[in-house]
């Protein structure tokens, strides 16, 4: 996955906020995954406008510390998952 990848969320997947959970889920066919705050986070960015290096940015921003490298990793099981496409920067 490069900086300049675009990542998306997949067709087949959406992510809401569950009001029982109090939450941000991710709702995929017969799974749903509850978000910590910070996969609610990059989530969030993933809507195929933002590049990869550009919601490191953004979250960098937001919470001061940010490993690159824990958000590439996120990212990349979820691609993997195939929860989450990428279109080219």
């Amino acid at each position: 996955m490069s900086g300049s990848d675009r990542p998306r969320l997949a067709r087949h997947v959406r992510l809401t906020f569950c009001r029982t959970r109090q939450r941000k889920v991710l709702l995929h066919p017969e799974t749903v995954v509850v978000l910590n705050g910070s996969g609610a986070a990059v989530l969030e960015l993933c809507d195929g406008r933002h590049t990869v290096a550009e919601i490191v940015t953004e979250l960098g921003a937001r919470y001061q510390t940010v490993p690159e490298g824990e958000v590439r990793q996120f990212l990349d099981r979820l691609v993997a998952r195939r929860w989450l496409e990428l279109g080219d920067g």
